[in-house]
Parts: C-alpha cells; sequence; structure tokens
C-alpha cells in the first residue's frame, strides 16, 4: 500500500482512545471526500489468544475471565461503566472487529479491508460522508431497532442484544460483502455474538417483542418486521401488501421453510394475499403449521 494515498494513519491503537467515535468524528472532519484513513485495533479475539498464550494453565482462563468482566462486559451496564472508567482510565479496551467496523461506518467512512499484523488487525477505510451521530447505539443487553410497520409507519422492536455493539451499521456492508444464505439471511454474519447464536436457536431473543404484540404494533402471526435496507430489497408489489398490515411474531417462513430470498419473498406473498382474504382463517392455519414444523421438524432460527 502506498502511504501518500493515506489522508491519515493512527499511531495510537482504538483501544486505548477514550472516546473513539468522537476521535473518529474529527478525522472525518480534517479529510475529504474519498482520503483514506488507516486505524488499528486488537480485537476481541486477538487479546484472547494473547492473554491465554501468556500465563499457565488454569491461571490463564481465570485472567482471562476476570479481564473479559472488567474490560468487556462493565463497560456496557451503567451501573458499572463508571467503575470501568475509574479503573482503567479508558485504556486497553477489549474491542471486537465488527464492532470497530461499525464504528467507523456510522462517522462516515466506508470500509475498504482490514488484515492482521503483529497481533494487531489494520482498517482501511475511506471518508464517504459525514458522521451519524448516534447517541443511541444497540449497547446494552436490551435494544430497540427501528422497523416498518403498518402504513410504512416505523416503530422500535424490541430485542435481547444478539450482535456486536454498532453491528446494526454493518448491515449494508456485509450485504454487499457476503451475500445472503439459505433462509434469505446474510451469510457468514459477523455481527452475531456466540451467546447470541444460543438465543437466536430457542427464540430468546425476541421473548421483548411481545411488548411489541401488547403495545399493537405486531400480532401474533405475520411477516417479519424489516429494516429499511432489507425491506429494500423486496419488489414494490410485496413492499404494498407487507405494508397494508402489521408484522408479526411467527413468520410464513416457518410455515414454509423456504431457502432463498426469492422463495421466501414467495412465501410472503401467499401468506399476504390469503390474509386479505381470510385474515382470521390464514393466521390459525400458518400458526398451526410452524407450530409443526418447529416442535416435530426442529426449525430453528439463525
Amino acid at each position: 500500500m502506498n502511504s501518500l494515498e493515506v489522508h491519515y494513519q493512527s499511531k495510537t491503537r482504538l483501544n486505548d482512545v477514550r472516546y473513539i467515535n468522537k476521535y473518529l468524528e474529527k478525522i472525518n472532519e480534517n479529510a475529504n471526500i474519498g482520503d483514506e484513513i488507516v486505524v488499528f485495533v486488537e480485537t476481541k479475539n486477538q487479546r484472547k489468544s494473547r492473554l491465554l498464550a501468556k500465563y499457565w494453565w488454569p491461571l490463564n482462563y481465570l485472567y482471562y475471565t476476570l479481564d473479559f468482566i472488567l474490560k468487556r462486559l462493565f463497560p456496557k451496564w451503567k451501573a458499572t461503566i463508571r467503575i470501568y472508567f475509574m479503573v482503567t482510565k479508558g485504556r486497553n479496551r477489549v474491542l471486537s472487529l465488527p464492532e470497530v467496523l461499525g464504528r467507523l461506518i456510522s462517522c462516515g467512512f466506508e470500509i475498504i479491508d482490514y488484515y492482521p499484523l503483529n497481533g494487531h488487525t489494520y482498517i482501511r477505510s475511506r471518508k464517504v460522508g459525514v458522521p451519524a451521530y448516534n447517541l443511541h447505539p444497540t449497547y446494552g443487553l436490551l435494544i430497540s431497532l427501528s422497523r416498518i410497520g403498518l402504513n410504512k409507519r416505523k416503530f422500535k422492536v424490541y430485542k435481547f442484544r444478539t450482535m456486536h455493539p454498532f453491528a446494526e451499521f454493518l448491515q449494508s456492508y456485509l450485504f454487499d460483502k457476503n451475500h445472503l444464505k439459505v433462509g434469505g439471511k446474510i451469510a457468514e454474519d459477523i455481527r452475531v455474538t456466540s451467546y447470541g447464536r444460543f438465543l437466536r436457536k430457542w427464540w430468546l431473543d425476541e421473548l421483548p417483542m411481545i411488548w411489541n404484540m401488547v403495545n399493537g404494533d405486531m400480532k401474533l402471526v405475520g411477516v417479519r418486521p424489516l429494516s429499511e435496507h432489507f425491506f429494500s430489497l423486496y419488489p414494490k408489489d410485496i413492499q404494498d401488501l407487507r405494508t397494508r398490515t402489521k408484522p408479526g411474531l411467527v413468520p410464513p417462513f416457518y410455515a414454509d421453510m423456504p431457502k432463498t430470498l426469492e422463495e421466501v419473498i414467495d412465501s410472503e406473498r401467499k401468506y399476504l394475499l390469503a390474509y386479505n382474504k381470510a385474515p382470521f382463517k390464514t393466521d390459525w392455519l400458518y400458526f398451526w403449521m410452524a407450530f409443526n414444523n418447529i416442535v416435530f421438524k426442529k426449525a430453528r432460527s439463525n
């Protein structure tokens, strides 16, 4: 890489920057559209490998566990974040790669590539716009996500967080990079945490969505509420059909088990057309078809 092409190359790893987004926003302010920057970070996985190699077993796992609690969990809880900054002064923070990529995108940069070097990960990006100045990233255990509902009205879906912080900014990037897998979801989705995969497998992450049903934004059976990005991938006729009714907690996906995005769209089209003719009968039939696939055929979320 020709260093003359780079507008800014960080000499401080992001783990030691207390206000990371303000730091990136300042770089954005001083850069022109198209300027490239390079930052580097010790990722969560790189840190784990380093700490486990540093001490003998079982001391290494004890040290790693304590380090994880103090420097990974404490910054995410309102009750402990002050303790974390008092002890660490904001240095040596544990950061996942998806979080750093998401922070860069949220601050107006486009990811070019990233690569490991000497125990760190270097990330090349270019300025493509202004920062989003997001004051409410998905950082806590309970999150709210903007989704498109009845009559194209946006509402907040409540879920337990299964993705790394700032992962919501990675959706378009990962879709362009990895495309979709079977079931219509993003392939090789690095946004999802290890515990998040467990929560998703057993639908535990969706328990807070019951409040969306109580609140009247969703119903029991219906198409899943979509983000603006995924909604934009749907044909216009399905967009119109989707927004004529409330989204649901149990989607037609589990009745038909489609494998591609096109099959997912066809499945939803079939459900929505039937629902418009006979709402109660359609939801009743789809609920029991989904129940059969989930309970007896072991269909699972991913």
